[in-house]
């Protein structure tokens, strides 16, 4: 059996490591792209409504976190940034997996999107604020990189959940115990 053998379900590393890179450089590439735009023609001009009123377009600048989380800790923030890209860059070369390929490339693609806010924007290197612009008026105010981050971690829960490594092989499952559900108690 696959997975009793840990055999790898997917194809060779360096092929999931061009899949996590192709990823990240995408989402970044679209995070600065959509960045550059509404801050050149939404920046101090009145929000653009779309779907009836429904989602606002509108430049607001982000100190914390993910839609806005915890105002304030830019250094903190910048600091968990380059940590994570820092553990993604070196868990790419154990990656076999390429659903968790993708999972980091967002994740590495978001976090560097919001990094490079916070590394060049005002007020300064490591303090920046992250430029925001998607508001549906019922969620806090978010971009690209933000949805790309969001996405790439559900994904990682799920294929955690499902039992996939990253280098693409499923554990096993373990041993059943007489304390999992449906398991007869032994009678010896």
């Amino acid at each position: 059996m696959q997975a009793a053998r840990r055999t790898p379900l997917t194809p060779a590393p360096r092929r999931t490591t061009g899949l996590l890179a192709a990823v990240a450089v995408a989402v970044l590439g679209l995070d600065l792209l959509t960045k550059y735009l509404v801050v050149e023609h939404l920046e101090h001009r009145e929000p653009i409504r779309l779907l009836g009123g429904v989602l606002l377009l509108a430049v607001s600048r982000n100190t914390g976190a993910a839609f806005s989380f915890a105002q304030g800790a830019t250094v903190l923030f910048t600091a968990v940034a380059v940590a994570v890209i820092v553990v993604i860059v070196r868990t790419a070369r154990r990656l076999g997996s390429p659903a968790w390929a993708a999972s980091l490339g967002l994740l590495l693609g978001g976090a560097t999107g919001n990094l490079a806010d916070r590394l060049f924007r005002s007020p300064g290197p490591g303090r920046g604020a992250v430029v925001d612009f998607i508001d549906f008026r019922v969620w806090p105010v978010f971009n690209v990189a933000d949805s790309a981050i969001v996405v790439g971690g559900l994904l990682a829960v799920l294929l955690s959940m499902r039992g996939i490594e990253l280098d693409g092989t499923r554990k096993a499952p373990g041993p059943r115990t007489p304390t999992d559900p449906g398991t007869p108690p032994d009678h010896a």
